[in-house]
């Protein structure tokens, strides 16, 4: 079935425009791609752009762009998805070139997040360059990351049946973890190109529509300098480093101005369909990713000394 190829950018609105410039390009070693009349881009590669930032109150993922192959493929999905009742808008030329891409046209998903479905994403004029990497991001065939999104309550058949369904998605594994007596995380986590997930959904106590975006980085010192960048900053962290047993992506989390949290990672696992066997495992984290009040709490009781054992003699 012809679906969608990879997660080709997100467009957030945000509240706080200097702030985001600097979290993005400082901390997270983007690079500035152009100013708009209503915000900024952001670039992790050649792309002309992998996200777009916009002034305004939602503070959160107000789009999510996903691109397909053709302008065959995509009139053949936006044929299945007008099948199964869900109604599709053609997005205008306006809005494509403000998008950098050929075409777009616009649905929602049951939990009421606005997509993109687009084909030829442009690159920019000039070569990707960051100043705070030693590597670069990991992109091309897996597009700009992977997003978690909340499920809002939405019954997960209702939604893999459009994801699954209908945009062509299939699923990695899901985690179900006992986090207290009758307590319960489930995800399910889904692919649309070798990258791991390109998206993943969870029914969890969250105010906004996304819980996270990864980017992932080809040098793991990036990792460590990009965590140092933001301790430095007082950037708030969601979850210090770790790693996840199903996408074996070492990472931490660290806080958006607006909320929500960007997953700062590498060596995250590739999928071969041919032999991939889906499964449910039951933890999120093989180690680490500890919230950072623990962290702060049990290295507070660690005993202080100004010498090392034996260092009197």
């Amino acid at each position: 079935m012809t679906g969608v190829q990879e997660l080709a950018y997100v467009v957030y609105q945000v509240g706080d425009l200097a702030d985001w410039e600097h979290f993005g390009v400082t901390l997270l070693g983007m690079q500035l791609g152009e100013r708009t009349a209503d915000g900024f881009t952001l670039r992790t590669d050649e792309k002309a752009h992998r996200w777009i930032v916009t002034e305004g109150p939602a503070d959160d993922l107000v789009v999510s762009g996903y691109q397909v192959a053709s302008g065959e493929a995509l009139d053949a999905l936006a044929g299945r998805l007008t099948a199964a009742g869900v109604p599709v808008t053609e997005g205008g030329a306006e809005l494509a070139a403000a998008r950098r891409v050929e075409r777009l046209v616009q649905v929602t998903d049951p939990m009421g997040n606005p997509i993109e479905l687009v084909t030829g994403l442009a690159d920019a004029a000039t070569p990707f360059r960051s100043d705070a990497l030693l590597g670069s991001f990991v992109t091309g065939t897996g597009g700009a990351g992977h997003q978690v999104l909340l499920s809002k309550g939405v019954e997960r058949a209702e939604y893999l049946a459009f994801y699954e369904g209908l945009l062509g998605f299939r699923i990695s594994d899901l985690i179900v973890e006992e986090l207290a007596p009758g307590v319960h995380a489930d995800l399910i986590f889904l692919h649309c190109n070798p990258r791991h997930h390109s998206v993943a959904f969870g029914d969890m106590p969250h105010p906004k529509r996304t819980h996270h975006f990864m980017v992932e980085v080809t040098d793991i010192r990036d990792v460590g300098r990009a965590h140092d960048r933001c301790m430095d900053a007082g950037q708030p962290f969601e979850m210090t480093l770790g790693m996840h047993p199903n996408d074996h992506m070492f990472s931490f989390y660290v806080r958006t101005p607006s909320g929500f949290s960007v997953e700062y990672g590498w060596g995250g696992l590739l999928i071969d369909d041919a032999t991939w066997q889906v499964t449910t495992l039951d933890r999120l984290h093989s180690w680490g990713h500890r919230p950072p009040e623990l962290v702060h709490e049990l290295l507070g009781r660690a005993p202080r000394t100004n010498h090392l054992p034996g260092s009197e003699h």
